[in-house]
């Protein structure tokens, strides 16, 4: 098992706590706030990078620690498509684009060496 004694310790989780209260502070701002449906699964899946890393760290096994990271990732990928859409539509400037899929990109990486590391670990 990974060696974190609590799952607010993972740097990913950190990470994905603070793109998630960025995600929901942009959301917040007209005319992004209107749009109910891109909105609320953004929001959705944001917080669901979160939520993984989370029960699959209090899963207590390796194996769906991995699993539940991988579910993570997957999120992440959710997250920047859903932020291509907003940019599209003018919800949100360039620069907040860049900086949230960058940090999505380095959370994305995080889980990916992690759910990696978790599953080459010699079962016990």
């Amino acid at each position: 098992m990974a060696t974190f004694k609590r799952f607010e310790d993972i740097k990913a989780w950190q990470k994905a706590r603070r793109v998630t209260k960025r995600v929901y502070k942009v959301t917040s701002r007209e005319p992004f706030a209107r749009d109910f449906g891109l909105r609320n699964q953004i929001q959705r899946s944001s917080v669901s990078i979160m939520a993984n890393i989370a029960e699959g760290f209090g899963r207590h096994s390796d194996r769906d620690f991995a699993n539940f990271l991988s579910m993570a990732h997957a999120s992440v990928s959710e997250v920047q498509s859903h932020l291509y859409v907003a940019l599209d539509l003018n919800y949100l400037p360039t620069e907040v684009f860049d900086e949230l899929f960058s940090l999505l990109d380095e959370i994305g990486r995080m889980t990916l060496v992690l759910a990696n590391q978790l599953r080459a670990a010699p079962a016990h």
